[in-house]
């Protein structure tokens, strides 16, 4: 009978295999069964599992036994740091119920549960596998950016269009406009224009003064003259 492997080193929270395996000797068709026994500070062994040649598997809540004939697997559930120890198993058969062949020993040690990552750790793994909650938003950021940017696009385009609609409507005012120009000017017409005021012109008459020719004095006439 052996039993394997001889030696385990494990974290608690996990999970245990050993085998066992019979020679093809003592499996001459006879009836057996197998036990597995722990030992811890050379303290007596003491009976942990039993499983027969007929029992496909046995489950406890500490040991899973599955029957591969003429191997058998026993696993430890669960670790804890008190499961380490020594471990063998023993094959007793029914018509030497007094003798247990028993195999060699294996060790197993079960060490504390692994820390948590460190928390500088993390921003690795996310940047290399981001998580689920991480690309919805992601993708949450992406249809809101994607909204508004068609939102700004609508405002524009109508905009747009209204400006264009007070550009056609613009020669209408300018029609309007003309319309009042011509009612000043039919208001112009009917205003009495009065006429300019005529201012007298001058006139330079002009006359011509003949002066009598006048005749040398004799003495003769001066003297006729004083008379």
């Amino acid at each position: 009978v052996t039993f394997f492997p001889a030696m385990l080193t494990l974290p608690a929270g996990g999970s245990a295999t050993f085998f066992c395996n019979i020679s093809m000797e003592n499996d001459s068709g006879s009836e057996y069964s197998l036990n597995w026994y722990k030992k811890t500070n050379h303290s007596q062994a003491q009976k942990i599992a039993e499983i027969s040649r007929n029992n496909l598997k046995t489950k406890t809540e500490k040991y899973l036994l599955t029957n591969y004939t003429p191997a058998f697997k026993i696993e430890i559930l669960n670790l804890h740091q008190n499961d380490s120890g020594s471990y063998y198993c023993g094959l007793i058969t029914f018509f030497e119920p007094d003798k247990v062949m028993e195999s060699n020993w294996s060790h197993l040690v079960v060490t504390a549960a692994p820390e948590k990552t460190n928390a500088t750790d993390e921003p690795e793994m996310e940047e290399g596998n981001p998580p689920d909650h991480v690309k919805a938003l992601l993708l949450g950021i992406l249809l809101l950016a994607g909204a508004v940017v068609l939102l700004i696009f609508g405002y524009l385009t109508v905009t747009y269009r209204r400006g264009g609609m007070f550009k056609e409507e613009k020669p209408p005012v300018v029609s309007v406009s003309t319309v009042d120009y011509g009612v000043l000017e039919f208001q112009w017409d009917q205003c009495t224009q009065v006429p300019p005021e005529t201012q007298p012109v001058d006139q330079t008459e002009y006359a011509t003064i003949i002066f009598p020719e006048e005749k040398p004095v004799t003495p003769e006439r001066g003297k006729k003259h004083q008379d």
